[in-house]
Parts: C-alpha cells; structure tokens; sequence
C-alpha cells in the first residue's frame, strides 16, 4: 500500500564564465556494491499483512414499487424468511512494509497501513509469521508503532540523524513493493524538506530510489545501515515509480514513536497562535527587512499564549532558542516541544525584538474571538484599496453574520479587478485594523492609508477578521 498523488558528472561544473574543479577527497564515489548493507538490514524488515471487515448493501436490492403498494411488504416478507435482505461482509485485505526497531518486537510502519485493520500481521524476511498488536497512531504524520511476541531477540535496525543528510547522499530502501516481500532499490536523497501537503508537520525527504505500493511503512537508509526516514507517500500519474518518492525524517519520526511507545498517542505541545506566512506585501507593511518568521494572525480563545503579550502582528522568528524561519517551521518546532514546559517566544513588533515567556498546553482545536463592540457609523467609499466600507450597525451584523462582539470596520463591497479582489478579500469581512491601529469606522481607514501614502510607504496592512478568524493582507496605495 502507497499513497500517491496524481548522470555523468564531469571534472568541473561551469557556473557564469568561472568552474569549480573538484577533487577526489570531495566526491564520494558511488558503492560498488549494496549486497553487503542488503544482506545485514533486510532480516529486520517485514511485511505488514492486513485485513477488516466491511459491510455492503444487501444481496438481493429491493425492487421500486409505487407508493403504498402492498408487492412491497410482500417482498420484504418474501426475503426476511429466506434471508435475501441481510446486509452482506466481505474481508477487505491490504499489504504494507515495516521494520524492526527493538529486539522486544516493535515495529514501525505507517498509519495508513494499518487503519482501520480487524488484524495485523507481520511477516519475517525468513517466512515466520506473528500476530501484531497496535500500540499506538499518528495520522498528522502517517506513523503507527506495533507489538509482536516472538520466543527469540529480533534483528533490529535503528534510527540516525537525518538532519545530516545531504541532497545527493545514497539511500538504500527495503520493502513490500506490490506483495513482492525483501525487494531492495537504491537512488539518491533528491530533495530535503518537501512539503507535499500531506499534513500540518510536512518535511519529507525526496528520494529517486523506486518505491512503489507496498513499500509504505518500509525504512530508507542511509550508506551506515541507519534509517533516514519511513517511506509514506510516491508521485505518480501510472500508480508506479517514476522516481518520486517521499519519506518522513527519522528526526520526526523518532519523537512520535517514542510517544506512541509510552502514551499509545501523541502528546504536542499548543501555543495557541494562528499563523500565517510572512509575504514579501505582508514584510514591507510590518516594516520587516526581510520574510522570515511566522506572523501571528490571532490569539486561540482559551490557549497559552493569552495573557502571554503576544499580539497579533507579531512575527515569531525564534521559539525556544530555535530559530523560525519560515512560517511552517513554527508547528513542527512547537509539537516537538513537552507539554507544560515554559518557553521564551521572540517576536519583532514595530521593528523591535521582544521576549514573552508561554507555559505550553496539549494541542486542541479552538477558535479566536474578538472581545469589543463598534458604533454604528455612515458608510463610505476607499477607491484606493478598492473596498466599499461601512461603519458596523445591528441591521448589517445580522445581515453580514458579524458577531456581536467584533470591532472594526465592514466590507461590503469589492470592485471586480482591484487588488483587494486579488488578494480575495470579499464582502463580510471585518477590518480590525489598519497599519496595525484599531479602526472602527471608514474615516479611520482613509486616515491611515493617507498617512501611508505621506510616508511613502509601498502598501498598507490590513488585519482582517472573517468567521472569529483573523489574517492580513497588504494593499498597495497611490502615490508610492
């Protein structure tokens, strides 16, 4: 099982009109052979064998009969005595791959491997066959982690560092492919940190090493024997290899399944931020140098960081002494994080870096909500951003579904082609504020975009709220 979504190298390279010339002490040749690391790893490589049981329509449908008819409930009758209406079951069968990770019988594999699964069993490189028990699943990360009993110590792999890993380096990956048990294939680390969108924590190690159905679950490794990651997900318009292939970092995986080892569940620490990334708009409206960080787009309702001093339009560029540099570094860093610890969260705010210290909650869902109340004020046209704009009143909160409690000044309209329509702001929305200053009616937008045009800044930065949550959007303004 695989999920999927639809070289001579010379002595020098030239770059521009200069090469580089490399040397025997930098390259690394390739292996002359795989056999021997083949050979070692593969007894602790298994076959995941699954099997659950789904329940379909039944045998004989019912025929259609007019309203009322009485045929119906002699039909009926008719299939209760000979048990034609009973809803049918049939066994449902998936394969997958595996490794071993401890001689006590864990073993790692994917999720979606052995979701939903009535049994599971795992079959050794020399034909022996355990039952397998499911300790525990991740499906933000696709991993899951079993237990097998077996009468003898199991060969075992173990994780290394795939943070090392360099784009080029060898890979060797073992596994299941399409039911063909200890299959071997070798490539390269193509590319490192992909997101696929496959999940809130995306890192993926790209590798050409041919992975097809059935190789989910299965170890990549690195030339030392150590797995680099957990084969989980291929790019294929035929369902075959065609040299794409993702696997989750063992430097995540290594911290889920120690979770799953000691809880059965992952336990991530929570912020409690909504975040969006930090466009180059978005960068010049905050006064940024450049886009790194995570931009706080709203306080969770209920989470760690109230109270905190942690405002929306703050960017967050180091959590916990680790540095943020793009916006969906933040989740990955903040789950890795133990729940209850107190961390020091850096953030730059008008151009200043400022400290606030969170004590970190359990990830959980919860929406943000604003806490003030607008008075109801003339509407007014922004030909600028493009917005037609109204002060909030009773008849436009029930008629827009702006809750009670939101400040700020209301879309109600969008000129077809502006640069708000680009940037799909629409009508409903609420601007909280404007060049991160509170407004509450279309006076106060029209006083902060000339105020940004006087400074000669390139564009402006709207907060917008929109359904309890908040984003931003920077708008270019005239005269820049």
């Amino acid at each position: 099982m695989m999920r999927s979504a639809t070289l001579a190298v010379g002595a020098a390279f030239a770059i521009g009109v200069a090469s580089i010339a490399w040397t025997p002490a930098q390259a690394r040749s390739a292996p002359e052979s795989f056999a021997d690391l083949a050979e070692k790893l593969t007894p602790a490589v298994v076959n995941i064998s699954t099997a659950q049981t789904v329940s379909g329509g039944n045998a004989v449908p019912l025929p259609e009969f007019p309203p009322g008819s009485p045929f119906e409930e002699y039909f009926e009758e008719f299939l209760e005595r000979h048990g034609g209406n009973q809803p049918q079951q049939r066994r449902v069968q998936s394969l997958g791959s595996g490794f071993v990770i401890d001689p006590d019988g864990l073993v790692v594999t994917n999720n979606h491997v052995v979701e939903d699964a009535d049994e599971v069993t795992v079959t050794f490189s020399d034909g022996e066959t355990l039952d397998a028990e499911i300790l525990g699943r991740d499906p933000k990360t696709d991993l899951a982690l079993l237990k097998v009993k077996a009468d003898r110590k199991l060969p075992f792999v173990r994780f290394g560092d795939s943070d090392a890993l360099r784009v080029g380096d060898w890979v060797m990956a073992i596994g299941n492919p399409f039911g063909l048990g200890g299959t071997v294939t070798a490539g390269i680390v193509s590319a490192r940190d992909r997101d696929i969108n496959a999940g809130p924590y995306d890192a993926f190690i790209q590798t050409d090493a041919s992975i097809n159905r059935g190789n989910s679950g299965g170890p990549l490794f690195n030339m030392a024997g150590e797995v680099m990651g957990v084969n989980t997900a291929i790019i294929s318009p035929t369902g075959g290899s065609i040299g794409i292939g993702f696997s989750i970092p063992a430097t995540t995986a290594t911290n889920v399944i120690e979770q799953l080892k000691e809880y059965g569940e992952t336990r991530r620490g929570w912020l409690g931020v909504r975040i969006q990334t930090v466009t180059e708009d978005l960068a010049e409206g905050l006064g940024l140098k450049d886009t790194n960080g995570a931009l706080v787009a709203g306080i969770q309702d209920g989470g760690p960081a109230v109270g905190s001093g942690i405002e929306a339009g703050d960017v967050i560029v180091r959590f916990d002494d680790q540095p943020v540099e793009k916006m969906r570094d933040l989740p990955r860093i903040v789950a890795d994080t133990p729940v209850g610890k107190e961390v020091d969260v850096v953030v730059l705010r008008d151009g200043e870096e400022k400290t606030y210290q969170v004590t970190l909650g359990r990830l959980e869902e919860a929406d943000g909500q604003a806490e003030a109340k607008a008075e109801p004020k003339a509407p007014a046209e922004n030909e600028t951003l493009g917005l037609s704009l109204s002060s909030l009143n009773d008849v436009l909160r029930e008629q827009y579904n702006v809750e009670d409690g939101l400040d700020g000044v209301l879309v109600v309209a969008v000129v077809p082609g502006s640069q708000a329509a680009e940037k799909r702001v629409r009508a409903g929305d609420v601007i909280v504020k404007v060049a991160q200053k509170a407004v509450t009616d279309p006076e106060e937008v029209e006083e902060q975009v000339a105020r940004a045009k006087s400074e000669g800044l390139k564009s402006v930065l709207l907060q917008i709220s929109r359904g309890g949550e908040t984003s931003f959007v920077a708008l270019r303004v005239e005269g820049s």
